[in-house]
């Protein structure tokens, strides 16, 4: 393989495949990818149901968690994180929403303002095409209208209070990542199984990057980094690039000294009710057995059944915070979920969570005695704001529930137990309550970053990926780190035709 080339993108998650693809649109252009995970060639990639195992597979995830936050309740919270070709894409549940342009208004940044961000999403999805869900169940069509109808077949809108059955990036029944609608057709050199250790530079300039096994490849363009939230700004670290007493501490010359490298880090904080009964759900019962077992069969000959779900159907946002703005975001699964350590239990049941739209609270990302091991301090509940937040959404969305038209597959609250209220139910969300894993913010525009994603202090070193975020968006961030690598991306390569010409 050579070893030089015009631009060299580390990660070839979401955002990465799209920077790939709008670098690749350079005449002559050399790209080349490098992914720390294997190929994506896993048939339970393309599997929709199939992520219940993939989130816990030790080659394909990453299987970061946080340190214990006393915020939390003492606790370590799980930070999956997809390590493949598609990244975290490969991984999801594939719900797709733009966010609200009010997100990106709110950032206050030359080009990232909403209209440019729409032009953006639509060059993004002509190439995704999200769909609604096709096959979902009874229930998730129920729950999807619990609120007044936006226009059929619509999935619920982030910008007012709605409902309905999700749109996700699948074709055919089954997963269409960012690996697919962008990388693939790129052709883009793809290097896999490749763990970047950092950045290389000649005085300020970005010149390539050293792989763990000691292998130099040097970029003529520059690097962009688009590895995620937690490896991008463990990259900028190991390079030198970050809080500078922390880098000194650990051995390693400061390059460029931004204390903003880990910092704003931030998540979707969500809390499940968990709803159990014979007739609801998908689950393990003497009566599904069968259903289940012609499963992979269904899907392979029809791309239909219960594989082709991608177990987060439908959902909802609605307000309870006295606004017009949903500051909730729920997701509902017709899917029995354990709540006692283990997902899959037997009996049959559905799930649906509470999830914060808009969390105050921020963490930090550091690094540790092991360069390759993250300190992840997401300091959910740290502003007690958002946990007041969360039990006034468990209340509105027991009620939301309970005028659902579920019929006969109605299944009572098994956990926490509907009788559980007040300060019993803060304190079983504090000690509880995840998170969507949606990392986000740790190499903020207009922190670290200028706002075409340029490390600031240094040249022809870019950062594409969600931890550009200052604030997240509201709703799954899967769609908007792929608009993010095609906006970088974008810049990114007309700076090299200038340079160029």
């Amino acid at each position: 393989m050579q070893t030089e080339f015009d631009h060299i993108v580390v990660g070839g998650g979401s955002a990465g495949c799209a920077v790939a693809a709008r670098l690749a649109e350079r005449p002559g252009a050399s790209v080349l990818v490098i992914e720390a995970g294997p190929s994506d060639r896993d048939i339970r990639v393309k599997v929709p149901f199939a992520l219940v195992n993939l989130l816990r597979s030790d080659t394909l995830n990453w299987k970061r968690e946080t340190v214990a936050m006393a915020s939390a309740g003492g606790r370590r919270v799980a930070v999956p994180r997809g390590k493949m070709l598609g990244g975290s894409g490969s991984i999801n549940s594939m719900v797709w929403f733009r966010g609200c342009r009010a997100d990106f208004d709110a950032w206050g940044l030359l080009g990232w303002d909403s209209a440019s961000v729409w032009r953006a999403y639509d060059a993004v999805e002509a190439r995704l095409t999200p769909a609604r869900l096709p096959h979902p169940h009874p229930l998730s069509e129920a729950f999807g209208r619990v609120f007044p109808a936006n226009d059929p077949g619509a999935p619920p809108n982030p910008e007012r209070q709605s409902a309905g059955v999700f749109h996700c990036n699948m074709r055919n029944g089954a997963r269409w990542s960012a690996a697919d609608a962008f990388l693939r057709p790129s052709g883009a050199t793809v290097l896999t199984g490749a763990e970047v250790a950092r950045v290389t530079f000649d005085g300020k300039r970005a010149s390539g990057v050293v792989l763990r096994d000691g292998r130099n490849l040097l970029a003529r363009a520059g690097v962009v980094l688009s590895a995620g939230s937690i490896e991008s700004p463990m990259i900028l670290m190991r390079s030198g690039i970050g809080p500078g007493a922390d880098l000194k501490a650990a051995g390693i010359m400061v390059q460029v000294d931004a204390p903003g490298v880990g910092a704003n880090l931030h998540d979707h904080p969500g809390f499940g009710l968990h709803f159990k009964g014979a007739g609801s759900g998908y689950g393990l019962t003497l009566g599904q057995l069968p259903a289940w077992a012609l499963s992979p069969f269904q899907w392979l000959l029809t791309r239909s059944g219960r594989l082709s779900s991608n177990t987060v159907e439908a959902g909802a946002f609605y307000n309870v915070s006295g606004g017009d703005a949903p500051d909730i975001q729920t997701h509902f699964l017709p899917f029995l979920m354990g709540w006692q350590g283990r997902a899959i239990i037997w009996g049959a049941g559905y799930f649906a969570d509470v999830c914060l739209c808009q969390p105050r609270s921020r963490g930090r990302l550091s690094m540790g005695r092991d360069p390759f091991a993250p300190l992840i301090d997401l300091n959910l509940f740290g502003d007690a704001q958002d946990l007041d937040t969360m039990v006034k959404g468990v209340t509105r969305l027991r009620q939301i529930l309970a005028t659902a038209d579920f019929g006969t597959r109605r299944a009572p609250e098994a956990f926490p137990g509907a009788t559980v209220s007040g300060d019993a139910l803060r304190e079983v969300s504090r000690t509880r309550a995840g998170t969507a894993y949606l990392p986000v913010g740790t190499v903020a525009l207009g922190g670290p970053l200028d706002a075409n994603g340029a490390v600031k202090g240094t040249q022809n070193l870019w950062v594409a990926d969600a931890s550009v975020m200052p604030r997240i968006t509201t709703a799954n961030t899967n769609a908007p780190s792929m608009m993010i690598g095609w906006q970088i991306g974008g810049h990114v390569a007309a700076r090299a035709e200038r340079t160029a010409a």
